[in-house]
């Protein structure tokens, strides 16, 4: 196993760590008082210097780097996208939507990619890809234990020419932004067959008939606007052309499967840059602050945080390395349970140094003054999003007992 970076990386690197310091660290100002000038009037809105990043991005080539399905990606390996998706999460309001490269999109465009016909592809993944549209990902329940994947009690049922959705839905990301144009829904098409056999994924636009939604659901108090919300959705007798159905039926599952893998590493790289701009701020606020008559960065138990800090980051990275690179050489499925891994250790550590960060903060670190509480929320919600810990390290656990049971 080799880390090292090869040049189309460092390249890659090089160039968005300048767009980073020249327009996007500066933009975040500028984006907090237009969301801030038009939050009464229109609360979802996008603030004007999120088109303006969003051409700098694609005039520098950095556009839809994280898909490497040819021809519409970059073409990048997991491997050699990983350490730019970490740059992107320094500054995960702005950064990951000016390269077109921010979640639910990212792993909805590559499961069009993969799965997705040729008309289905035209009407959405194009104008996905273009940044001209957003996309939503309808799976969660509030009814059921949505962990379980099993439990999922929406329905989609095939009507002569057209399937049909009934369900009720919630924490469907990025469906409040007014330029969500397609919800990617799973819910059940054979209730008879094998529990993961059962479901299927439709594509609804979201202005279909029978589509209501029904209210956006914050996240520590939150609304997690640049994400594009997280919707409660009620789909009551919604009729779609069969020609809808991505995939197969039965294979909403599998599907979902081959979202979720390289979409762990994103998420994982991006908290991992979350975490980094914590310490660094950490660093910065110690050195600069005296209490009991010497800078704080002197007193032991600070210095102790910023070495732990450094060394639960360094062992976070090289676990999501490793598994970026198993998913390149092996595949999703001999990765599986690499990425339960990382889905478990990366936002432990994150939470841990944004925590040890806002401390070192005082009554700032809670202050919506600097971004730790929001990034705190976010690292905290990643134990439970894309699957709970404790799914994850159930299936850790199976592998390592698998070699002592008979």
């Amino acid at each position: 196993m080799n880390f090292a970076f090869d040049s189309k990386t460092e390249a890659l690197r090089e160039q968005l760590l300048d767009f980073m310091d020249t327009h996007v660290y500066p933009a975040e100002a500028v984006h907090a008082e237009q969301v801030a000038a038009i939050a009464d009037t229109n609360p979802w809105g996008r603030a004007p210097i999120v088109e303006d990043l969003k051409k700098e991005a694609r005039s520098r080539g950095l556009w839809n780097l994280f898909l490497p399905h040819e021809p519409w990606g970059a073409g990048l390996t997991n491997l050699q996208y990983a350490p730019l998706a970490e740059i992107t999460g320094r500054s995960p309001v702005l950064a990951p939507e000016a390269l077109n490269c921010a979640a639910p999109d990212t792993g909805n465009m590559e499961i069009l990619a993969a799965f997705g016909t040729k008309e289905q592809q035209d009407r959405w993944l194009v104008p996905l890809l273009e940044g001209e549209i957003r996309s939503a990902f309808s799976m969660t329940e509030p009814e059921v234990a949505s962990s379980d994947a099993s439990n999922i009690a929406t329905r989609i049922e095939r009507q002569g020419d057209e399937y049909v959705v009934n369900g009720r839905k919630w924490w469907s990301s990025g469906a409040m932004a007014p330029e969500c144009q397609l919800l990617i829904v799973m819910g059940v098409t054979d209730p008879d067959a094998d529990g993961y056999r059962r479901q299927s994924m439709i594509l609804v636009p979201k202005d279909a008939p029978g589509v209501t939604i029904r209210r956006s659901t914050s996240v520590f108090g939150y609304d997690d606007g640049a994400h594009g919300g997280h919707a409660e959705i009620l789909y009551d007798d919604v009729r779609v052309p069969a020609s809808n159905l991505l995939g197969e039926e039965g294979g909403g599952f599998a599907i979902a499967q081959a979202r979720l893998g390289p979409g762990r590493i994103h998420h994982c790289m991006r908290l991992l840059g979350m975490a980094e701009r914590a310490l660094d701020m950490m660093c910065r606020r110690v050195a600069d602050r005296v209490a009991f008559g010497k800078p704080l960065a002197e007193q032991g138990v600070i210095q102790e945080w910023i070495a732990e800090s450094r060394i639960r980051l360094e062992q976070a990275r090289l676990l999501v390395l490793k598994t970026a690179w198993l998913i390149d050489t092996v595949g999703n499925q001999g990765a599986r349970i690499e990425v339960s891994a990382i889905k478990v250790a990366v936002p432990a550590a994150a939470c841990w140094v944004i925590d040890r960060a806002i401390q070192a903060h005082g009554g700032g670190g809670v202050s919506g003054d600097f971004p730790l509480a929001a990034l705190y929320a976010h690292a905290r919600t990643l134990q439970i999003a894309d699957g709970p810990d404790e799914v994850h390290l159930r299936q850790v656990a199976r592998r390592e007992l698998r070699a002592h049971q008979g």
